[in-house]
């Protein structure tokens, strides 16, 4: 197998290993730190395995760390790599399987303060980011305040949070009284402005980087394509791809360059689905060639331009996966069809593991594990610490148990912990005069080119 992979040389390695650049080095790393294993084992005669199946143990390689002590399979060497890249390498050698697990899992939790059971997970390391809704959220003082605390609770010596929320615009809108004020993304889309999506992104970025937040699930990339569609409806810039591509897309680097990480969602399309995956499981009945014709357009064209975030929609699609398991928890739809087909090595997080379609059908923790097997390298809890702490279990467990392998781990963690370094997430807390931004002149300028 070795002398077949260094005989393909580096164009095949990138067709085979996820389409990608980076990708490409993290394989050769590997590649490199093999060989050097093989010719240390040469005197004994003994010969390098062959790659096992994603999800089992490869010989010698650890599978968890009960003494809690620092494992990568993932070597800090190459003179391509970008700081992010380096950094997180080099931080990843210094964490237990235990600290890995946690960086993959994202919970919420209710109340207008940081709870008991929340902060535990926190303090612990068993959470790598939170997310806010509506009840979290009171008033722009409390609000920063709330994000404020989460960050203490973290302490110094902890990798960052993400600290995350739904913040569309329009009818899905989390941020409190006080924010600029913008319409739906449907409105939106009828000026056909990519400058002002730029700038519209740009705002609610700043306005989120003022209350601590980091990341953002949005924008939508979801075609209304269905006119039955109320889950999605308004949220949409429009029923054509090259619409909801151009003004999608703009949105998404208008947020990158306030800093704020966009989550482009829900892939692979909710725009043509009838059910809604908060109360229960969209079927969609099209094959692969057909999502690809409208559907997989904007996510393409995210992907081509930068996209840092993916998240999975929970869709059944039975014409191209015959285990009827939605996408979020595919390994045909993220694996298969987004990593390897589409090109896309950046992180892949799960809608919301609490909704309707996933709740009536797998338990917490067998959801969580599914989804990571899949390909998925974060799930998403978004209202119950303990639902989170379930899957936090089970994850370990897997990798104790060689169902999830320890490289297959290193690979997702390191994704996660790039995402981080590159947005400089951080511990200090956001200043009060920060809120000064929130809805300053400046932005209902932009606000106000809407109204016209």
């Amino acid at each position: 197998m070795i002398k077949n992979v260094l005989n393909w040389g580096e164009a095949e390695l990138k067709r085979r290993f996820f389409g990608h650049r980076r990708s490409f080095y993290y394989i050769l790393i590997m590649l490199m730190t093999v060989l050097l294993t093989s010719c240390t084992r040469a005197d004994s005669g003994s010969s390098l395995p062959e790659p096992q199946e994603q999800g089992q143990e490869q010989p010698g390689e650890e599978s968890g760390s009960e003494s809690g002590e620092g494992h990568s399979s993932i070597q800090p060497e190459h003179d391509d790599l970008l700081p992010e890249q380096e950094a997180a390498i080099e931080q990843l050698a210094n964490l237990s399987i235990e600290d890995k697990i946690g960086q993959m899992i994202i919970s919420g939790f209710p109340g207008t303060e940081l709870d008991t059971e929340a902060e535990e997970l926190i303090r612990n390391g068993q959470l790598g980011g939170v997310i806010l809704f509506g009840p979290n959220i009171s008033n722009p003082k409390q609000l920063q305040s709330l994000t404020n605390d989460v960050k203490k609770s973290n302490g110094e010596e902890h990798i960052p949070l993400f600290i995350s929320v739904d913040e569309e615009g329009g009818r899905v809108s989390r941020l409190p009284e006080g924010k600029t004020e913008f319409p739906t993304n449907e409105q939106i889309g009828k000026y056909k402005n990519a400058d002002l999506s730029a700038q519209i992104g740009s705002v609610i970025g700043e306005e989120l980087g003022a209350f601590g937040f980091n990341l953002n699930f949005a924008p939508v990339l979801d075609i209304f394509s269905n006119p039955e569609n109320r889950v999605i409806g308004n949220r949409s810039f429009g029923d054509s791809a090259e619409t909801v591509s151009e003004l999608g897309i703009a949105t998404m680097k208008g947020m990158q360059e306030a800093g704020i990480i966009p989550a482009v969602k829900h892939f692979p399309g909710h725009g043509d689905t009838t059910v809604d995956s908060h109360v229960g499981l969209p079927v969609v009945q099209k094959t692969k060639e057909e999502l690809a014709e409208l559907e997989l357009v904007p996510f393409q064209t995210a992907i081509s331009d930068g996209a840092d975030m993916v998240m999975a929609a929970h869709i059944q699609y039975p014409k191209i996966d015959a285990s009827l398991r939605p996408a979020s928890l595919s390994k045909v739809m993220l694996s298969t069809l987004l990593r390897e087909e589409m090109g896309y090595d950046g992180v892949v997080i799960t809608d919301d593991l609490e909704m309707g379609a996933i709740q009536q059908n797998y338990g917490s923790g067998e959801a969580a594990l599914m989804a990571i097997q899949a390909g998925a390298d974060i799930v998403l809890f978004g209202h119950t610490p303990a639902k989170a702490e379930k899957a936090y279990n089970t994850l370990l467990q897997a990798v104790r148990k060689g169902e999830l392998s320890a490289a297959d781990i290193d690979r997702k963690v390191l994704r996660i912990l790039t995402l981080k370094y590159k947005y400089e997430l951080t511990n200090k807390p956001v200043e009060e005069s920060a809120l000064q931004v929130v809805g300053s002149s400046e932005h209902q300028q932009i606000a106000g080119q809407l109204k016209k």
